[in-house]
Order: C-alpha cells, then sequence, then structure tokens
C-alpha cells in the first residue's frame, strides 16, 4: 500500500493547506470524467481520496503517523462520478474489471517486559502467510505460460445485458461469473500452486520495537501480509504488543508508579530512602523528618520515555511507613519509655511484661 504522503506528493510535515491543494490538483488531473475509459487513473482517483481522507484529518494524521494504520481510511473515492452512473445503467465509459485483488493483512502478537518497553527492543515473530508461488510468480499459470482473457467476458471482466424499455434499450453490466471480475482465466494451472498463484510459507521477521510502546500498541509492517492474488498487492502485517506486568511497578501512560517501605523510625526523623528504579540499582532520597504513610513523591523525568520522543514521564511514589512487628525487650523499653515521655498510652496494661515473657 503507498504511503499516503507519496500518493499525494506532499512533505511529512505538510500544512493542512498543502495538503488541500494537492489533493484538488491530483483529483481534478485523475477523475474518471476526465479520463474515460482508463481504470489505471480511476483507481488512481480512488487512491488519492484515501489519502486524503486520513491526512485532512488531524487525529487519523496522528494515528497513521505513528502506526501508519491504513485502517483509519475506509470507504472514501469509491464514487467515480456522476457519468458512472449513468454507465452503469445505460452503457458506455470505462470497462469496470476489477483488477488483481489485493491480499489480507495478518495479525501477529508478542509480549515484552516493561524493561523492554521502556529501552525499546527487537524481535523476532514467527509468521504463516500466503505468498506469490515461486514457479509462477504468482499468476497461477504453469511456467512457460500466461493466463489468457476470459472466454466470457473478453478481458472486460463484465457481462452486459441489453433489454428494451419505454424509454429505449437498456444496457445493465455485471462482473463476469468465470473470471470474477479479473478479465482473465488459466488453461493450465501451475502444479506447484494449483493454479492459485500462491503457496503457503513459514518466515521469521525481526521487529523494531520503539521506546515508550503502550500495552496494546499495533505496528505496521507494510508488505508483509498475505500476497496479492495473480499479482495483487500484499496486504500488511500487523504486530500487537503486549506488555507484561510488572512486579514493581504500574504504569499510566508515561508515568509509572510504586510503593515504599519506610522505617517508623526514618519516617519520624527524617534521613534517605532508596526508591526503586526501572532496570537501574535504585536512587536514595531524602524524605522530611515526620514524614506520614500514605504520602506521595514525585520524581521528575523517572518514568517511561514518551513515542517519537517528547521526553519522559515521572516516578509517583507512594510512602508506607512501617511498623515494626518483632521487638526484643531493650527495643520494646524504648519505645514504652518513648510513650512515657510523650504522654501517650501505648499497649495494655500488661502488654510490655507479656512482651518480655516472649523473649526469655
Amino acid at each position: 500500500m503507498a504511503d499516503h504522503y507519496d500518493t499525494l506528493g506532499v512533505s511529512r510535515d505538510a500544512t493542512q493547506d498543502e495538503i488541500k491543494k494537492a489533493y484538488r490538483r491530483l483529483a481534478r488531473r485523475y477523475h474518471p470524467d476526465a479520463n474515460p475509459g482508463d481504470p489505471e487513473a480511476a483507481e488512481r482517483f480512488k487512491e488519492i481520496g484515501r489519502a486524503y481522507e486520513v491526512l485532512s484529518d488531524p487525529v487519523k494524521r496522528s494515528r497513521y503517523d505513528t502506526f501508519g494504520d491504513e485502517r483509519a481510511a475506509t470507504g472514501f473515492g469509491d464514487f467515480g462520478g456522476i457519468s458512472d452512473l449513468f454507465a452503469t445503467f445505460f452503457g458506455g465509459g470505462g470497462s469496470s474489471r476489477s483488477g488483481p485483488a489485493r491480499g489480507a493483512d495478518v495479525l501477529a502478537q508478542v509480549e515484552i517486559s516493561l524493561e523492554d518497553a521502556a529501552t525499546g527492543v527487537e524481535r523476532d515473530v514467527e509468521v504463516a502467510t500466503l505468498q506469490a508461488c515461486p514457479d509462477c510468480s504468482g499468476t497461477g499459470a504453469a511456467p512457460g505460460t500466461q493466463p489468457t482473457p476470459c472466454r466470457e467476458c473478453g478481458g472486460a471482466g463484465e457481462v452486459r445485458a441489453v433489454r428494451r424499455t419505454l424509454l429505449g434499450n437498456m444496457v445493465t453490466a455485471s462482473t463476469c461469473p468465470r473470471c470474477g471480475g479479473r478479465g482473465e482465466e488459466v488453461l493450465n494451472p501451475c502444479p506447484g500452486c494449483r493454479g492459485r498463484g500462491r503457496v503457503q510459507v513459514a518466515e521469521t521477521l525481526t521487529i523494531a520495537i520503539p521506546p515508550g510502546i503502550e500495552d496494546g500498541a499495533q505496528l505496521r509492517v507494510t508488505g508483509r501480509g498475505q500476497a496479492g492474488v495473480r499479482g495483487g498487492r500484499s496486504g500488511d502485517l500487523y504486530v500487537a504488543v503486549h506488555v507484561a506486568p510488572h512486579d514493581v511497578f504500574q504504569r499510566a501512560g508515561a508515568d509509572l508508579g510504586c510503593e515504599v517501605q519506610v522505617p517508623m523510625t526514618t519516617a519520624a526523623l527524617g534521613g534517605e530512602i532508596t526508591i526503586p528504579t526501572l532496570g537501574g540499582d535504585g536512587e536514595t532520597v531524602e524524605i522530611d523528618p515526620g514524614t506520614q504513610s500514605g504520602e506521595v513523591m514525585r520524581l521528575r523525568n523517572r518514568g517511561m520515555p514518551r513515542v517519537g520522543g517528547g521526553g519522559r514521564g515521572d516516578l509517583v511514589v507512594l510512602l508506607k511507613v512501617e511498623t515494626p512487628t518483632e521487638l526484643d525487650e531493650e527495643q520494646a523499653e524504648l519505645l514504652r519509655r518513648l510513650a512515657e515521655i510523650r504522654g501517650e498510652h501505648a499497649g495494655s496494661p500488661n502488654f510490655f511484661e507479656r512482651l518480655r515473657q516472649a523473649f526469655r
């Protein structure tokens, strides 16, 4: 599938005004009314329409620029003008031969870690597709022979019927039942593909996954889907990326989040704690005296990179003050004295006595 920017003959940073002018110029040039009987011009007109529908819409253009998602463009440019309407019912005009069919798109999946998503990585993807038969080069005809014009439609791809009406003779056209609109048929099929023109091929492709990619994103590899029928253009390969859950970090767009346990004494007196970092040994930061459980710290630019550049997100850290659960007799006595100094009532009246018994 041709690149939309190449189709309109504009650069990738073209303005909306430049895209509109390019579309109008090309649409006038290739409109079927200006090129009667020229199927290549009609096909070119449709491609121009599909390209303009995507590039004239900021949302679809952004999606196309990021992932090359051709599926953002559907259905535009299918009408060749009022002359085609009259040609369908009253005859005349160009042939409606459909030409070789484009191959189907293929979907594959790959799983990566959050660390791989942060740095970018290459992954091998195994794909089984239908490719052009090497014996007949995709024609479906035995080596040394070629498809011949269809005996039913004479190569037009359509058959016409004439019937009398009060308005005169009316001509109706329909797709040729013998050749399916291709205009040709294979009389001597290729033994390698049995006349189909395609054979099953398994191959391994190396896919470059960009830094910052999110779970569920799809990457497009142009022309690596199913081969088209008898010379038709190949479809595309779409690779769906699954980013596996992480043991420490949660992700929200370009931001990362995690929880960090803070010792009770450090929270009370202040000091240094170690914050985990993705793919690193952690980062030492200072916390203030009197830090409370549930407080949040934000480390700027320590999150995920943004796809296509634009910096990194932040690392959001939830602090959880850790209450000690295993105290020896000396530690328990120190806490009891601290409670008395602060005028606090810690535990039941016999709590510390039971605690001493436990450590005897």
